[in-house]
């Protein structure tokens, strides 16, 4: 896979970055479609475009601002960018006044870094001998098409019988506890969690910032639970662009919703009014993500033969065409697939057309100190509800998938995605917290 240029400038001098406008901010709400678009498409000005959209040419688009503002949350619809930094937060206060205040500080620095600004007064040119408000080391860089989407977990409304906030009767009836699944092999330790920030970016520095800038925020208020970094994107938003391939070498996510299709996402992604009733109407244009870490099994893949891999998958590894088809993109013809086989069986035909948006992406994370690599899938999926979503897909995967042989889940977690923040009064998690 081919690695995103490195256009960054020549560091300069704090004294330089307080004199002139940082090419941050050059690039961000206002210039990113003239100062970026003249080199990344070739001369051609990249326009802005909605955050809950994917735009046809997301690679020429590669460093502009993505708007953070709007009625649903950018990170989800939004063309996959290339970089993951997931995060899980405990929230450790039992204030609810303090954690408002900390979801409002949270959506401020969200919407700054987002277009390409520093957090607070920045890095550099602040009071000498206090800490300053932002990290620094995005200093220079390009947004990166950043995406900071929030979502909170089920023992945010109650915990151990607790009604920790005063929330807990505005749990939605979809956010349930996944049940277990054959197979599951679940750290504890890489599960669940309070709230959730999905960072997504074409560059991992940046990345990595924004994740680490709100964990810096929310000091004493909250802890990260658990993270996970992920590059080489395994699923697309994009139908024309070429379908990635995962850590065994297979396109997968052909038939994936695609990000410019408003019907398909408002039949299988956002959750309705109709849906969000009474106390649960917070969540009306949100949706529900399923996080799951997937152990991939890789020397045992390495040495089994190319025809078994084509096997278990149902496509064939060069074009990624369904079996007995010539094209990557040719209709399934699904009993020409093997009954176990993923594609036939996770196909919305044999599914009741069932769909998720996925947005997974590849891990490696050093050796299991046995000599085999901890690498994987990190899958993330939106959908309009999980019942009717994720839990029956896996429940027949986990049963009858040949690729179990290969994989198994080890980190799971679920989180209720409310609509987007749709303007600079409005903050993360705003109507759960206050009244209709």
């Amino acid at each position: 896979m081919t690695e995103p240029v490195d256009e960054r400038p020549a560091e300069r001098s704090p004294e330089a970055e307080k004199a002139a406008p940082s090419r941050r901010k050059l690039l961000g709400w206002g210039g990113a479609g003239l100062a970026l678009g003249a080199v990344a498409a070739g001369g051609t000005a990249t326009a802005m475009r909605s955050g809950d959209t994917a735009p046809a040419d997301a690679d020429a688009a590669a460093g502009a601002a993505v708007p953070f503002h709007g009625a649903h949350q950018a990170g989800i619809a939004t063309a996959v960018q290339d970089r993951l930094h997931f995060a899980a937060f405990d929230v450790t206060t039992d204030d609810r006044e303090a954690l408002i205040s900390l979801l409002k500080e949270w959506t401020k620095a969200a919407a700054a870094m987002t277009a390409g600004d520093a957090v607070g007064d920045g890095a550099v040119g602040g009071l000498a001998e206090a800490p300053p408000d932002d990290t620094g080391e995005a200093l220079g860089l390009p947004p990166s098409r950043l995406t900071l989407t929030f979502g909170v977990g089920p023992t945010l409304f109650a915990k151990d019988g607790k009604d920790r906030f005063g929330i807990k009767d505005r749990r939605p009836d979809a956010l349930i506890d996944l049940p277990q699944f054959p197979g599951d092999n679940l750290d504890k330790a890489r599960s669940g969690g309070d709230l959730c920030v999905q960072a997504c970016a074409d560059d991992p520095q940046v990345a990595v910032h924004a994740i680490r800038n709100l964990a810096r925020i929310g000091f004493g208020k909250v802890a990260i639970r658990w993270s996970q970094l992920g590059f080489g994107k395994t699923s697309s938003t994009t139908p024309g662009a070429q379908t990635p391939r995962n850590m065994f070498g297979f396109k997968d996510g052909t038939e994936n919703v695609a990000g410019d299709d408003p019907k398909s996402l408002e039949a299988h992604v956002w959750v309705p009014t109709s849906e969000a009733k009474g106390d649960a109407a917070w969540l009306a244009g949100g949706s529900y993500l399923v996080a799951r870490r997937i152990r991939m099994h890789i020397e045992t893949w390495d040495r089994t033969s190319l025809k078994e891999q084509e096997d278990v998958f149902g496509r064939d590894k060069a074009e990624g065409a369904p079996a007995g088809r010539t094209h990557e993109r040719d209709a399934a013809h699904l009993p020409s697939m093997l009954p176990t086989a993923h594609v036939r069986l996770a196909h919305p035909d044999s599914n009741g057309g069932i769909r998720i948006l996925r947005r997974g992406y590849s891990f490696t994370d050093g050796t299991d100190g046995l000599g085999r690599l901890d690498a994987g899938l990190f899958f993330l999926a939106y959908q309009r509800d999980v019942r009717h979503g994720f839990v029956p897909l896996q429940r027949k995967l986990a049963r009858h998938d040949a690729l179990n042989e290969y994989i198994q889940h080890v980190g799971s977690a679920v989180f209720a995605v409310p609509p987007g923040v749709r303007d600079t009064a409005d903050w993360w998690g705003r109507a759960l917290f206050t009244s209709a």
